[in-house]
């Protein structure tokens, strides 16, 4: 008897469709290097964009040789309690808080320093011909150790609560500043900004 080489769609030991019924196609094979393509490409994005975040954080200044931020230099920072402009804005010092160890009077929301806070009570005017958005976290404090710190987005709800965060040309918005620093650090300047993009400007703390 002739030997015959079963069906393509009857291999030894694999299950068979009933009698009658379409075979199966065989199962597709997901393609492991697409998704590597993808997963990569989504690495790079990420990179990519903590790059340009960690760059404007830095006020796009290069770091010094001991890997601290270089301040714009203290002997060029405007004294304290005059006006100083960056973009579209002019900031006056009027008040500095140097040892503050907590902020707020409703117990449910004080806020306490890790440190100690800095408070520093600023004026803001618009002096565009439009309005202009302003943020508390686009300003930085620069102690004599040369270290640069952010501000404490919480605190400063706390302190001013009805704060507007855009402001029309011409007018002027009194707001309060809060850093919490370590408590040796001695502050010195502020460096201002209209955006998280601009140079920037200093104004001395004392």
């Amino acid at each position: 008897m002739a030997n015959h080489a079963p069906a393509p769609n009857h291999w030894p030991g694999r299950p068979q469709p009933p009698y009658g019924a379409p075979a199966a196609p065989p199962p597709k094979q997901r393609s492991t290097l697409r998704f590597a393509l993808i997963g990569l490409g989504i690495v790079v994005a990420v990179i990519a964009v903590m790059s340009i975040t960690n760059k404007s954080d830095s006020g796009d200044r290069a770091d010094s040789p001991n890997g601290k931020a270089t301040a714009i230099a203290a002997d060029s920072a405007a004294p304290l309690g005059t006006e100083v402009r960056d973009g579209k804005f002019g900031f006056v010092i009027t008040g500095v808080e140097p040892n503050v160890p907590s902020v707020g009077d409703n117990p449910y929301l004080e806020q306490t320093a890790q440190g100690k806070y800095v408070l520093v009570h600023v004026d803001v005017t618009n002096t565009s011909d439009k309005p202009q958005s302003y943020f508390g976290d686009n300003q930085k404090l620069i102690d004599t150790q040369g270290r640069q710190f952010s501000n404490d987005t919480a605190a400063e709800l706390v302190m001013n609560p009805n704060i507007r965060f855009e402001i029309n040309p011409g007018n002027r918005m009194s707001t309060t500043l809060a850093f919490d620093v370590p408590p040796d650090s001695q502050p010195e300047q502020i460096e201002f900004h209209d955006s998280m993009f601009s140079d920037g400007t200093a104004a001395a703390l004392n």
